[in-house]
């Protein structure tokens, strides 16, 4: 019997640690530690034609700042986390002229976003379950 509850006594700890642990992966960490470069765009992958100034990016900084650029202008803004729920706004952009719709598909899907999934590896942006945009750490 005492071999039994020193069993079960120790499967209620693995349990609460193992809850313990899934709570520690926190998604803001992950964004903010990484400067994030555009992979996927609706599903697809880039067309550079599109983006003839360069890939857009974003970074997550302290304090829900955020600042990225789409192609061509640079902006800064801010963003929210709830759980797996993301809100985006860009807030503030250059406005140089630029060739390609690249910047405006950019700008136009980021504001659809509401809800992310996060690893060291990638974050995927979705309306629902809807993939909009995907992107991997930069490399500097």
């Amino acid at each position: 019997m005492s071999t039994c509850k020193t069993l079960l006594f120790g499967l209620i700890f693995l349990l609460f640690a193992g809850c313990e642990s899934t709570k520690s992966l926190n998604p803001l960490s992950l964004l903010t530690g990484n400067s994030w470069v555009l992979s996927s765009l609706m599903g697809k992958g880039l067309d550079m034609n599109h983006f003839v100034g360069g890939i857009p990016s974003l970074s997550f900084l302290d304090d829900g700042r955020l600042a990225g650029f789409a192609g061509c202008n640079n902006f800064s803004g801010n963003f929210s986390i709830e759980g797996s729920q993301i809100n985006l706004d860009p807030g503030a952009m250059t406005k140089k002229m630029c060739p390609g719709s690249g910047e405006q598909e950019f700008i136009s899907t980021l504001a659809k976003v509401g809800d992310l999934k996060v690893t060291k590896d990638k974050l995927t942006l979705l309306d629902g379950a809807t993939e909009l945009m995907s992107f991997v750490p930069k490399n500097d």
